[in-house]
C-alpha cells in the first residue's frame, strides 16, 4: 500500500516545445536543453531517475538501468503559466486561455480599481518587475500612487514600497483587486509587490503575495480532502489553488533549498496522503531573467537535495516531479515557453524503468493518484498505475 505521495514541480523545467508551440509565440523552446549545455549544470540522481530517458530527449546521454520510471506530458490546456499548469496537474483542463493585458488594462478596469483604491494608478503596462519599480518608485512615493503593472502572463501585479504603504494593506489593496478582477477579466494571479530602499536602489522583499483565482472545478486536492487524506501544500501550492483542497500550508520564506528542507522535514512525519511542492525559483529567478547558468546551478543544487530525499523515503512512500510550463532561458523575451514537461515517478512499491511514453494530459497525475488513494475524482486524464504496480501490492 502507498501510503504517501510527494509530488513535487520544478517550476518551468520543460523538455521541448510542444506541437502548438507556435500558436503561442515560441519557436522550438527547450528549456532542459539549454541549461543542461552549461557547465554548471550536474544532475546525476535524475539520470540515474530516467529523466534523459523520456520520450524526446535527445541531448544528453541515457540511463541504461533506470531507477525510476518516466514519461513526456503534453499539456492539453490553453496556456503556458503557472496556473494552468497547476490546475492540470491536479486534475482541470483548461479550454480557454486566462486572460493577458499585452497594452494593459482597459480604462474600465483602471477606473473601477482606482475608485475601489482611493488612490491613483501608474504605469499600467506589461513590465519587468525590477525595471518598474526603478521607473516609477520615486513617482509613486511622492504621490502614494500603486504601480499596477501586468506581464505576458494572466497576472496584475501591485507594487509599492513599504514605508508608503505598508504590507498588510499592500494585500489588502489586493484582495480588493481580487474581487474586482472576476469573469472576462479573471487573471489566474493578483500578486502584492513590495519594496523598499532608497532610488535608483530599490529592491522587491520576500513579502511577495499572490492572490489566485479560485479553479473552476474540484481538483485531485478536493477529492482527498474530503476523504480526510492529507493535503499538504509546501511553497506556493496553497496561493495557487487559493486554498482550495489544502488542509496544511508550509511557504517558502527564502529559495528552493528552504522548500526541500521543508519537504525533507516532512519524511520525518507520520501522514496518509499528498505533499505537492512546488520550487520556484527555477522560474521566477533565472528563466524569467534569462539567466542560464543560474538556472542550471538551481537544478544541480536540488539534485544533490533530491539524493538526501530519495535516501529517507520509506517503503511505503511515492515520489512523482514533473513540472508545469517551461521557461527557457534562451529564448527571445521574458515570457514562460509553451513546452511538454517531464513526469519521473520512483517508490519500492512502484516499477522501474517503465516508458510510460507520451501521455495527452498533465492530468494523468491526479487520475494516477485518486486510483492510489481509492478516491472519487472526475478528470480527462487517464492513470498510469496499471503499468506500474507490482502484483503484490495490487
Amino acid at each position: 500500500m502507498i501510503n504517501r505521495i510527494f509530488l513535487i514541480v520544478l517550476d518551468s523545467v520543460g523538455i521541448g516545445g510542444a506541437s502548438d508551440a507556435k500558436n503561442f509565440g515560441d519557436d522550438n523552446p527547450n528549456t532542459l536543453k539549454t541549461i543542461a549545455a552549461s557547465k554548471n549544470f550536474h544532475t546525476p540522481n535524475l539520470l540515474r531517475l530516467g529523466l534523459f530517458n523520456i520520450d524526446g530527449i535527445n541531448f544528453y546521454r541515457q540511463e541504461k538501468n533506470p531507477r525510476g520510471s518516466f514519461a513526456r506530458l503534453v499539456e492539453a490546456s490553453q496556456g503556458k503559466d503557472t496556473t494552468i499548469g497547476h490546475w492540470e496537474i491536479a486534475g482541470i483542463i483548461s479550454a480557454r486561455p486566462l486572460p493577458t493585458y499585452p497594452e494593459g488594462f482597459p480604462p474600465e478596469v483602471i477606473n473601477e480599481l482606482e475608485k475601489n483604491f482611493g488612490r491613483k494608478i501608474l504605469c499600467n503596462k506589461p513590465y519587468s518587475g525590477t525595471k518598474v519599480i526603478h521607473d516609477f518608485g520615486q513617482a509613486h512615493e511622492a504621490t502614494g500612487d500603486l504601480i499596477v503593472y501586468t506581464s505576458a502572463d494572466s497576472v496584475l501585479q501591485i507594487a509599492a514600497h513599504e514605508k508608503i504603504v505598508p504590507v498588510d494593506e499592500l494585500y489588502n489593496f489586493c484582495r480588493t483587486a481580487r474581487k474586482i478582477m472576476q469573469g472576462v477579466h479573471g487573471v489566474g494571479r493578483i500578486i502584492a509587490r513590495p519594496f523598499v530602499g532608497e532610488f535608483p536602489n530599490y529592491e522587491r522583499t520576500p513579502r511577495r503575495h499572490d492572490f489566485s483565482l479560485k479553479p473552476p472545478a474540484e481538483t485531485i486536492l478536493d477529492a482527498l480532502n474530503k476523504k480526510n487524506l492529507a493535503t499538504i501544500g509546501v511553497g506556493k501550492i496553497q496561493d495557487i489553488f487559493a486554498g482550495q483542497g489544502i488542509n496544511r500550508s508550509l511557504g517558502i520564506n527564502e529559495n528552493n533549498s528552504d522548500g526541500m528542507k521543508k519537504t525533507l522535514r516532512l519524511l520525518d512525519e507520520n501522514f496518509h496522503g499528498l505533499c505537492f511542492v512546488n520550487l520556484v525559483d527555477f522560474d521566477m529567478k533565472f528563466g524569467h531573467r534569462r539567466d542560464v547558468d543560474g538556472y542550471a546551478q538551481a537544478m544541480t543544487t536540488f539534485d544533490e537535495e533530491l539524493g538526501e530525499f530519495l535516501n529517507k523515503m520509506r517503503e511505503d512512500d511515492l515520489l512523482m516531479i514533473t513540472a508545469d510550463h517551461g521557461c527557457d532561458p534562451a529564448a527571445a523575451g521574458t515570457d514562460h515557453t509553451r513546452e511538454n514537461v517531464p513526469m519521473i515517478i520512483f517508490g519500492k512499491q512502484v516499477r522501474a524503468g517503465v516508458n510510460l511514453g507520451t501521455r495527452k494530459t498533465f492530468a494523468d497525475i491526479a487520475a494516477t493518484i485518486a486510483e492510489i488513494f481509492s478516491v472519487e475524482f472526475k478528470t480527462r486524464g487517464e492513470s498510469f498505475l496499471s503499468n506500474l504496480i507490482y502484483a503484490k501490492y495490487c
